[in-house]
């Protein structure tokens, strides 16, 4: 939690960009696993705990433009809960300590909305808040997701894309836990763990922050699946693992990174060459990404230093600027390379992925592989995002292109099936756009092949 006066601030600012009304903004509910008191690990809604900072369950902000108040309405402890948790801070205390003077009952919401014209909430990604909010407001449950407040999801988010001195500091800290995790993966993996195994020395760190994984690890020695949750592979001597992963930090703000390293401590001279191409790719993001450029551009330069790579290792042929207009070289890099990150690992895009990621107006491309850029708008100072470019040999895919010939006056299908067998690569990395350029957030993470061997030598 921030001090108080954060939060005023941040609010005072939303006021400005609304305008008048009632804004709402929900907290989330705790969700039960298998039985009502037995619940998944409770995590709060990003835009509550950035404009109110409680992080506690089943909370409502309210920011009563016209009148100049601002409440929370949640609910306070009773004895009977205080039996079973012991003496707690009350959320009348909370609420002041994030400049909210009114913590109301949650029960009387219904009645001091009652008449109000002018109410103003975002779409929903969590089915008991659709339900809430229709119950609240007397409406349907599409009503929630079609008549949602546009002004008020954008004027979130121009205030989030924006990270603050405060922010950027969490998120270094969010950034070196992840750092940890990956440095702790590369020196604890032998050959004949179970992926879990490595998984549990991997999410270990993050306990000892009282953190939380950002996401779902993908920890895997079949690469070629871009997000492969499955923990039930044997590691073996030459394989290469996938590590993407990251930590969420009490308050919410995460680190997302992406490693891959070899088994056997050394890559082999055919592993060592692809992943060198990667890091190439990487460097040429790190060397443009700047305001003024859109990520878009960023992806397409990136994929012009993939296809004169593979063209010079024989998978490609062709003009590259024909290449990357026909989407071939996406068999090898099917995915965008990169998006925003904040309090979300992939920051708002519950308000919208195209609302974050792209210019107002702006459509996504439909074409395979462009049809998955998460991240296409003008960079601006105090953005924060990945850049995760990947090279991989999916046989499935590239078995129907050349089934389908698609593309085949672009791709060597002889040379990239000697690959497949390789799996997949991708590095990446959480930047901080700057006045001039950008800066790479965290610690010092090794980068080049020779700086993964050498922390992979001082396995345990």
């Amino acid at each position: 939690m921030f001090a108080k006066e954060t939060y005023i601030e941040r609010r005072n600012q939303l006021k400005k960009l609304m305008k008048s009304g009632v804004v709402l903004i929900l907290g989330n509910p705790e969700s039960p696993t298998t039985y009502l008191d037995n619940c998944y690990h409770f995590q709060q809604d990003s835009s509550f705990l950035y404009y109110f900072g409680v992080n506690s369950p089943n909370l409502v902000g309210v920011i009563d433009i016209d009148n100049g108040k601002e409440y929370i309405f949640g609910r306070e402890y009773t004895i009977d809960d205080i039996v079973w948790t012991g003496q707690v801070e009350t959320f009348t205390a909370k609420a002041k300590k994030v400049g909210i003077d009114n913590f109301e009952e949650k029960s009387t919401l219904k009645e001091f909305l009652k008449d109000r014209k002018n109410i103003h909430f975002t779409n929903q990604y969590r089915a008991e808040n659709i339900m809430y909010l229709a119950d609240l407001l007397d409406i349907t449950t599409e009503d929630v997701q079609t008549k949602f407040s546009k002004d008020l999801v954008m004027s979130i988010i121009s205030m989030r894309n924006i990270k603050t001195e405060e922010e950027i500091a969490e998120m270094e800290k969010a950034t070196n836990v992840t750092r940890e995790m990956h440095l702790e993966a590369m020196r604890t993996v032998k050959p004949g763990m179970k992926a879990y195994e490595l998984v549990a020395n991997i999410e270990r760190i993050t306990k000892k922050y009282n953190a939380f994984p950002s996401f779902y690890t993908i920890c895997t020695v079949n690469g070629q699946v871009l997000h492969n949750h499955l923990h039930h592979d044997e590691i073996k001597e030459g394989d290469l693992v996938l590590l993407d992963c990251g930590a969420r930090l009490e308050n919410g703000y995460c680190g997302d990174m992406t490693t891959v390293f070899p088994v056997s401590k050394k890559f082999t001279e055919r592993q060592k060459d692809i992943y060198s191409l990667l890091i190439e790719m990487f460097e040429k993001a790190e060397e443009i990404v700047k305001p003024g450029i859109t990520y878009k551009e960023v992806h397409l330069e990136v994929c012009r230093v993939l296809t004169e790579g593979l063209k010079k290792r024989g998978f490609l042929k062709g003009d590259t600027e024909e290449i990357i207009k026909s989407g071939a070289h996406a068999m090898f890099f099917p995915h965008g390379l990169g998006h925003m990150i904040g309090l979300d690992v992939h920051d708002m895009e519950n308000l919208g992925e195209v609302l974050v990621g792209y210019e107002p107006g702006e459509e996504k491309s439909k074409q395979f592989g462009l049809k998955s850029l998460r991240l296409a708008r003008e960079l601006k100072e105090g953005f924060v995002l990945t850049i995760e470019p990947g090279i991989y040999f999916i046989p499935e895919l590239m078995e129907k292109w050349k089934r389908e010939n698609i593309n085949t006056e672009f791709i060597n299908f002889e040379k990239a099936f000697e690959y497949a067998d390789f799996g997949g690569m991708r590095y990446e990395g959480d930047f901080l756009v700057t006045e001039n350029g950008n800066r790479r957030l965290g610690d010092k993470m090794p980068k080049y092949f020779n700086e993964v061997e050498e922390v992979m030598a001082e396995g345990k």
